[in-house]
């Protein structure tokens, strides 16, 4: 992993976006969404730093699709990417997490050939504790001769996207971003107002002594779920022969980002309590974006059962379960189910 360099010779999201256009590797009309939502994420940003001051915190008195409480935040992100997003004549539709059905370009527009999808405020019910929350993104490709894009059409597995990316906000303002040609940091210049490469190419060490979990659902998981943490937990006495460290945000976009940066395995298994649902991350908004980073970066990412971005989505709001980070412990956890299946 090499580290961008800086002062004069610093690399903008700009010029990094204008190079990958005449390499070939982005159409103009990509460069100009993806700079787009990086313009709505400096706003959300800004919106985020401001927390109490800027009266947008606690809860907005609505509910989205999955029947959770929308935090002001959440409502204020949604409505920045939707307007930024609406007259540019670079996409097709849209889709957020916040919203039950897609949203089409209004007729006033012109349209383009791409589909965004995204959670505008991931880990939002932390942000009155002031930890940090993050946007998610995935860009796919509008399917050939559609000339309004509806809820069927976004409905491509992971390995169509052409771009994935979040956002963090927390003690700097970090865009983490893919298309398709590795996985890069850029880290928000506040005096200059534009995102800046600081870490290109991020790898994800294949082995790991990290992972992140929520433990209080313990007694709700499967049994190979059970037996992998166990054995986790069992540290260097136990047959895995080495001590793990347990990191829990409950945040997204923050336990994703530290894997990316220092390795580790984020869980979120299928449990009692979700079962019925098919698991409790959006495939679309959440599993599928991150998967694609990982995966560009040298890592997995599974359903336990599954490679990620080969599930086929049957639904804009799709819940699945997820394992991502280092690729040798995704593919331990992808064993132990596996191993618990063949016997059962």
């Amino acid at each position: 992993m090499t580290q961008a360099p800086s002062a004069s010779t610093a690399v903008s999201l700009t010029r990094y976006l204008i190079e990958e256009q005449r390499a070939g590797r982005i159409s103009p009309d990509l460069r100009l969404l993806i700079e787009v939502v990086a313009r709505a994420c400096k706003t959300i940003s800004i919106a985020v730093g401001k927390g109490a001051l800027g009266g947008v915190l606690g809860d907005a008195g609505t509910g989205n699709i999955q029947g959770e409480a929308q935090k002001k935040l959440d409502v204020l992100s949604n409505e920045i990417l939707l307007e930024a997003n609406a007259w540019g004549g670079h996409l097709a539709g849209l889709a957020s997490e916040e919203m039950d059905t897609s949203h089409p370009i209004p007729d006033v527009y012109p349209r383009g050939n791409y589909l965004l999808l995204f959670d505008p405020l991931d880990g939002s019910s932390n942000i009155d504790v002031n930890i940090s929350v993050g946007t998610i993104f995935s860009v796919l490709r509008c399917p050939d001769g559609v000339t309004q894009a509806q809820d069927q059409h976004f409905l491509q597995p992971g390995t169509e996207q052409v771009c994935a990316g979040y956002t963090t906000y927390g003690p700097s303002t970090m865009l983490v971003l893919t298309i398709g040609n590795g996985t890069h940091a850029f880290t928000l210049d506040r005096e200059v107002g534009s995102f800046v490469l600081t870490t290109r190419d991020m790898k994800i060490p294949e082995e790991t002594k990290e992972f992140a979990v929520n433990m209080s659902n313990q007694r709700y998981w499967q049994a190979p779920m059970q037996a992998y943490v166990g054995d986790l937990l069992a540290g260097k006495e136990g047959p895995r022969g080495k001590d793990f460290n347990m990191r829990w945000v409950a945040s997204m976009v923050a336990d994703v980002h530290r894997i990316l940066t220092r390795g580790g395995i984020f869980s979120y298994p299928l449990d009692a309590k979700c079962a019925a649902q098919g698991g409790k991350l959006r495939l679309m908004y959440e599993a599928n974006p991150m998967s694609f980073l990982v995966e560009q970066a040298g890592g997995a990412a599974s359903t336990g059962r599954q490679r990620m971005l080969e599930v086929q989505p049957t639904g804009l709001h799709m819940r699945v379960p997820v394992f991502l980070g280092s690729k040798h412990e995704v593919e331990t956890a992808v064993r132990y189910h596996a191993e618990h299946d063949a016997q059962a």
